[in-house]
């Protein structure tokens, strides 16, 4: 026979679950978006500095992104593997980003279509991402994250290419990797206290 709960219990119980839900769908602690806030921030002062400098092949740093991809996804392989609660939030999150990363995909497969003008529009679909992720695991920083970025994108939309990437950069440093180090140290501290 089953024992009946007291109802103190049962908010004790509920209470732990949404806990562990919420650790779980941090899961790797804003990771992915200080590697990608890294990885894409020093491809476009790269870019940029390369370009000024005179130098004939700029876009030769962008390399940078395939191990940085195969980084990404071991990792996100790993936290997964390791996931005790798989929540729905936390899938929702990975179907934004995949989303996120197919456009990025589509529109530089069209650069030359859209005038070599994709960083205003990387940066929209990156807000995007960020602007949802931050609304599903209720982080205001992650959100402003992404209202940044929409707005970098409007600015970038107004300036040359070759400027673009210089935003591009300061843009990913403020919406990225800041969000990415709170949540890390957010996290760092809701996994000490648990």
């Amino acid at each position: 026979m089953e024992k009946e709960l007291s109802n103190k219990e049962s908010l004790a119980l509920i209470t732990e679950m949404i806990n562990r839900a919420k650790r779980e769908t941090a899961g790797d602690g804003g990771f992915q978006m200080r590697l990608w806030g890294w990885v894409i921030a020093i491809c476009n002062f790269g870019h940029f500095t390369l370009y000024q400098l005179g130098y004939e092949h700029p876009y030769y740093v962008w390399i940078l992104v395939a191990p940085a991809a195969a980084v990404s996804f071991w990792k996100g392989f790993q936290i997964a593997k390791k996931a005790r609660v798989k929540s729905h939030v936390s899938q929702v999150i990975n179907q934004v980003w995949i989303m996120v990363f197919a456009g990025i995909v589509i529109t530089l497969a069209f650069m030359p279509v859209i005038g070599y003008n994709q960083n205003p529009i990387i940066l929209i679909l990156a807000g995007i991402g960020m602007w949802t992720t931050g609304s599903l695991i209720r982080v205001n920083l992650v959100r402003g994250g992404g209202v940044l970025l929409l707005l970098a994108a409007v600015i970038g939309f107004m300036l040359p290419v070759p400027a673009q990437y210089l935003l591009s950069g300061v843009a990913m440093v403020l919406g990225y990797l800041m969000p990415g180090y709170y949540l890390n140290k957010n996290y760092r501290e809701r996994v000490q206290a648990s």
